[in-house]
């Protein structure tokens, strides 16, 4: 269950209520961010409705102002505005464990799917669902080739008058026209790329309160400060909308890589204030290093790696994506086979490993090769050194033991994100 306390990292400096007419939730008032405390404002900002979100409008164009505030405090950004690392990797994947983690994952690509139809479209050309998803809920889909290969997971929210797909920033192009690429003539769908005019921020870290780096009397005014009790202990994909200064964002259950902690999407106009927020509130910041680390240490595939051609959706072991009960949708026919005649032949497993090995590497049990690396961190100090790879099902399972290249041992295990994943009893 998603924690208060990580909600109410989201504005730290804000005072919310609930509009009785909708879900948006408007602040009394917002305290510019600074080391010191400052005088709250407490005049009303007017409401606005889900349906004048700009993400279900023409989004503002970005600006520049939060990578010029990331830069000042020594993040390292590449020439594509992506953040490398903020010189302290190892502490904020020690709060992810300890603390709360906050990284800008504005490089992922947002792709906006409206018009009447936009519902049995994505029902059609992705794997999840959408048909018993309402308004204000969420999923995961992977979109596939037709004989079910993966391209890429992706995390949906159903807005009222859209559905904001999540993508991997590699896919991100690639997806949007192919989603282009199958509305016919008769079809009422519009597909618009919304990456460069809104910003994501995900938080990460653990559910409970009590890790809480202040006085216990602190995190209560925060607790006692805040009204974000409805977004928390929402399943999955839940999403709510908000207002900061009159600025519209929506807070999401999960961030990408788990079930827990959130995701935020607003206009880059409110972003440099949130962010400011959330790190005035102790959130450490993390960069595209860290995130890495942390993905590989999860198991979340990713494209280029474990999404591949040479790899489908079951093998991939992302059975809480995917439907078996709804009707024709790409990719149906080959996974309905390999449900129907256990036709899975590999299996997507974490490995830890006694010593950093090379994706692509091959994987034996006794001498015969059984698998490949896909992906290898180090992990937290270099410490924990790990793999992702695909395992054939009869060679090895969990707690067994292998090889990795020549002479590297290593030992399947359980990953957090692969564990979550339910096939059918």
């Amino acid at each position: 269950m998603a924690s208060l306390y990580t909600a109410n990292l989201l504005f730290p400096s804000l005072l919310f209520s609930s509009s009785s007419s909708s879900s948006v939730v408007t602040p009394l008032a917002y305290r510019p961010y600074d080391a010191s405390p400052a005088k709250i404002n407490r005049r009303l900002s007017p409401s606005f409705s889900s349906a004048a979100l700009p993400f279900d409008l023409s989004p503002p164009p970005i600006d520049h102002d939060l990578l010029d505030t990331m830069t000042i405090a020594g993040a390292k950004v590449s020439e594509d505005g992506v953040i490398g690392t903020f010189n302290n990797d190892e502490e904020a994947l020690d709060a992810v464990e300890n603390g709360v983690a906050v990284v800008d994952l504005s490089h992922y690509g947002r792709i906006r799917v409206s018009g009447e139809d936009r519902v049995q479209f994505l029902h059609n050309q992705s794997t999840a669902n959408f048909e018993i998803l309402r308004e204000g809920q969420g999923c995961d889909t992977v979109f596939v080739t037709p004989t079910a290969r993966t391209i890429d997971i992706a995390h949906a929210w159903v807005m009222k008058t859209a559905i904001t797909l999540v993508v991997s920033p590699v896919t991100r192009e690639r997806i949007t026209h192919m989603l282009k690429k199958y509305i016919f003539f008769a079809d009422k769908v519009e597909i618009q790329d919304i990456t460069e005019q809104t910003s994501l921020f995900v938080l990460v870290g653990p559910t409970s309160n009590k890790v809480r780096t202040v006085s216990s009397e602190s995190s209560n005014k925060i607790m006692e400060a805040l009204s974000l009790a409805d977004i928390v202990g929402q399943p999955y994909g839940s999403h709510k909308h908000y207002n900061v200064n009159g600025m519209p964002i929506t807070v999401g259950v999960g961030n990408i890589i788990s079930e827990e902690g959130y995701s935020l999407l607003m206009t880059p106009a409110a972003a440099e204030s949130v962010w400011k927020a959330i790190i005035g509130h102790g959130a450490i910041p993390m960069g595209s290093n860290a995130w890495e680390t942390l993905r590989i240490l999860q198991g979340r595939p990713a494209p280029g790696k474990e999404l591949t051609d040479e790899f489908n959706v079951l093998e991939a072991n992302l059975w809480n994506a995917v439907s078996l009960n709804k009707g024709c949708y790409k990719g149906q026919e080959t996974i309905s086979r390999l449900v129907t005649y256990d036709g899975i032949k590999q299996r997507l497993w974490g490995i830890r490993v006694s010593s950093p090995v090379e994706p692509g590497s091959t994987i034996s049990v006794n001498g015969k090769k059984v698998g490949k690396v896909t992906s290898f961190t180090t992990g937290k100090r270099a410490s924990q050194p790990l793999g992702l790879g695909y395992i054939k099902r009869k060679a090895a399972s969990e707690g067994d033991s292998v090889i990795i290249g020549d002479d590297v041992e290593g030992t399947v295990v359980e990953v957090p994100f692969l564990a979550r994943q339910i096939p059918p009893s």
